[in-house]
């Protein structure tokens, strides 16, 4: 028993030291509240010791007295007014307790005068308005708002003439770099059959080999000599068109050389020479099936959104054709006129859990971010590789928090955590990362969504990480002023042997209804903003599975239907 005493003795001091400490610490007093009051008969004292200064609410610390204490519900008007009052005016003696304590130690030396100035100045600098610095000018926002005045002024037309003279440089540099690299393959492949044809005579498997390595080797130091080429090119004309830019705006705002400037601007377009058609790698015009709808949606306050079904390739809407072509200038002209403005256009691409460019539909959407130098973003690579530091980032606070938070695994999410443990750069199904475009035909932002072999599949429901990153992208549509989204509507790009009439029909009428309850969710999120979905079909599908598709859509959607108005005779 002595010994329990004891222990108790100890730890009651140990405890006691700990809250002077902290009390010390954090400059705090304790002061008891006191009450009196009549229930019936009764005459009743209520005392609550208080930590002053208070910091939490006192509607909050009336409501618990009232609860803890069970005081009569006719004491509640009096209990706050005396609680409030007793705050306020111990609040502020410790406010002139401590005020005279600093008075004392100024007086008696203990405090530096010109430090305690300096302190006071620094402190109300930090927290005026009127003092503080102005933020410093950015190049990208002045950029921006220098590009986005120009191309809606005369200046327009040379704009996207330069650029389209920036586009057929690259262009013809891609075309000389995919003529080498078809030689050095060529004579590689001959000098192969001809080492394969010698095998086992003169020749062995290690004599195979090292002309295999040798061949790697060289067309490794050709790509990265072309590589190379190219990003100087594109730096050089990004700095180039920059520079431009801001002179040519600088000029336009002199009001000397204002209509000198403008007849410049007028003439400039006829002297900039079209390339020809031959000079430049063509992109063959694939036939593409279309049907527009108009639809509204609520059923108070209806808003109306465009539906358009689409059978085209995902990269369609991202390579950049010749002014020859039809539209692609006036393509160039809508997309450089809704870089910088609240309309803009998304595509969602589906990708793997691997935040690269190195295979699939990512290498081959790189490529085409390539043909064509962005004058207002980083690179696709730079961008990629933001987004993995972001990712290994995002991984480590979760983890943090879970090792503080242990959770039980839910079913089926053991693979998952396993491979985000075997690779934490990875991305998980349903996650998506977001890149930044101006060179790309129709679309000014990409949403990379991670989907698995499971999209493939005819099973899946409304709660699919691929359908919850659909809303998730449709919710950042919102947020972000993205108008414009394509979508792919079977959720793949590739049509393959499993994907039957019957498989397209019923993945085309689970998106549809997903989506159509993700654009009523967004009335509450932008207020109702009139938006357009595009339903993307894999350009491999039949004319009669997309039309279809295409009777499909009006009996899930509300569609609008026509009025036809006649006179009478």
């Amino acid at each position: 028993m002595t010994g329990l005493f004891k222990h108790w003795r100890e730890r009651r001091a140990m405890f006691c030291a700990m809250k002077r400490t902290k009390a010390k610490e954090s400059n705090k007093t304790e002061k008891e509240f006191v009450l009196e009051f009549k229930a019936g008969k009764h005459n009743c004292l209520l005392k609550v010791p208080l930590q002053f200064p208070v910091e939490e609410n006192i509607n909050d610390l009336h409501g618990r007295l009232m609860l803890l204490h069970k005081i009569p519900c006719y004491i509640e008007n009096d209990l706050k007014v005396s609680l409030s009052d007793f705050i306020e005016k111990e609040t502020i003696l410790d406010y002139d307790r401590e005020a005279e304590a600093a008075l004392q130690r100024l007086t008696s030396g203990h405090v530096d005068i010109n430090q305690l100035a300096n302190a006071w100045t620094r402190s109300y600098v930090e927290t005026t308005l009127e003092h503080a610095r102005p933020e410093e000018p950015s190049w990208d926002e002045d950029f921006a708002d220098v590009y986005h005045e120009l191309i809606h002024s005369p200046a327009s037309e040379t704009l996207l003439n330069l650029e389209h003279n920036y586009f057929v440089r690259i262009s013809e540099l891609i075309s000389e770099r995919d003529m080498e690299i078809k030689k050095i393959q060529e004579r590689q492949a001959a000098e192969m059959n001809k080492v394969m044809h010698e095998l086992g005579n003169t020749l062995s498997d290690h004599d195979v080999n090292a002309v295999a390595s040798q061949h790697f080797d060289a067309q490794q130091v050709l790509e990265n000599k072309w590589a190379n080429e190219l990003k100087q090119v594109t730096c050089i004309q990004k700095q180039e068109y920059q520079e431009w830019v801001i002179k040519l705006h600088q000029d336009l705002r002199k009001s000397s050389n204002s209509s000198k400037i403008n007849e410049e601007i007028k003439m400039q377009p006829s002297q900039l020479s079209e390339p020809s058609e031959s000079g430049g790698r063509m992109f063959e015009e694939q036939p593409q099936l279309e049907e527009s709808f108009t639809i509204h949606l609520g059923a108070q306050l209806k808003t109306m959104h465009n539906l358009r079904l689409v059978r085209a390739d995902v990269l369609d809407f991202c390579k950049h054709r010749h002014h020859g072509s039809g539209g692609a200038k006036l393509r160039r002209l809508q997309t450089a006129l809704s870089l910088y403005s609240s309309s803009l256009c998304g595509l969602v691409l589906l990708v793997d859990n691997r935040v690269n460019s190195f295979s699939g539909i990512k290498r081959d959407f790189a490529t085409v971010a390539k043909e064509c130098t962005d004058f207002h973003f980083p690179a696709v690579e730079q961008q990629l590789e933001e987004v993995q530091q972001v990712v290994l980032y995002a991984r480590a606070q979760r983890s943090s928090k879970q090792k503080e938070q242990p959770e039980i695994p839910k079913n089926g999410s053991d693979d998952k955590s396993k491979n985000v443990e075997r690779n934490p750069s990875n991305i998980s199904p349903g996650e998506f990362y977001v890149s930044r475009h101006s060179n790309l035909s129709e679309v000014q932002v990409v949403f990379h969504l991670c989907v698995d072999d499971n999209v493939r599949s005819g099973n899946i429901t409304a709660r699919d990480p691929a359908i919850m990153g659909l809303r998730n992208i449709l919710k950042v549509c919102c947020t972000h002023d993205v108008t414009t989204i394509t979508v792919p509507l079977l959720l793949v790009h590739d049509m393959s042997e499993e994907m039957t009439i019957p498989w397209c029909l019923k993945r085309a009428e689970l998106v549809f209804k997903c989506v159509k309850g993700f654009m009523m969710e967004m009335a509450s999120w932008d207020g109702g903003i009139s938006r357009t979905v595009q339903f993307l079909v894999p350009k491999s599908i039949s004319e009669e599975m997309f039309y279809q598709l295409s009777n499909m859509l009006p009996q899930i959607f509300r569609v609008s239907s026509t009025l036809t108005l006649t006179s009478k005779p």
